[in-house]
Parts: structure tokens; sequence; C-alpha cells
């Protein structure tokens, strides 16, 4: 049996707020990425945004960074635990592509 870092897959908001965090960010600036990254198919609400970003938090996923005086902004990292569980993701997400290649041909 495998030896998994997680046993369920990321959701969609928490992987793509895990990426906007490979360098401290804060909510504003991770919203404006991934609004960029996925050309507009993804924008975050403000509650959507910081109910993930707390979730992480509590899982030790991202860590707080700073705290910018007078913006009351708090630009938050990932952890290294967060960079291992991104690396799972990715390759469990490439797994599933593969597959899907390989049984619809589209890779031919």
């Amino acid at each position: 049996m495998k030896d998994k870092m997680q046993e369920t897959p990321l959701t969609e908001t928490a992987l793509l707020i895990l990426l906007a965090m490979y360098k401290p960010n804060h909510g504003y600036g991770v919203m404006q990425f991934v609004e960029e990254k996925t050309k507009g198919r993804v924008v975050f609400g403000p509650g959507t945004l910081y109910g993930a970003i707390n979730n992480l938090e509590k899982k030790k996923w991202i860590t707080l960074h700073a705290v910018i005086e007078g913006e009351r902004k708090k630009e938050y990292v990932i952890t290294d635990l967060g960079k291992e569980q991104v690396k799972s993701e990715l390759l469990r997400m490439q797994e599933v592509y593969i597959i899907g290649m390989e049984i619809t041909r589209l890779g031919e």
C-alpha cells in the first residue's frame, strides 16, 4: 500500500492558494494571482478565500509571514509541509491525466 501525504485530493481552491503562496502573499494578492493565472476562470470571493486560508493555516500548510503595518494585511507563505502536499497533488493529477490520455487517445 502506498504511503500518501494526503488521503483525499486537494480542492482546486486549496491548490491555487498554495501555489500563490510560494512567495509571501496577502489575500488580495492571492485573488489577483488566481484570477490572472486562470485567465478569469476562477475568481474567489472573500469568504471562500479567507475560509480556505484559515483551513490551510490550521493544517500547517501555510504560515503567517508578516503583518503589514497600517494596512491590516497579513502575508502568508507556504510551508515545507504545504510544498509536500502540492507535490503529491501534482503527481496525482499527472497520473490521472496520463490515464485519461491513454483511454481517450487524445495523446495521438
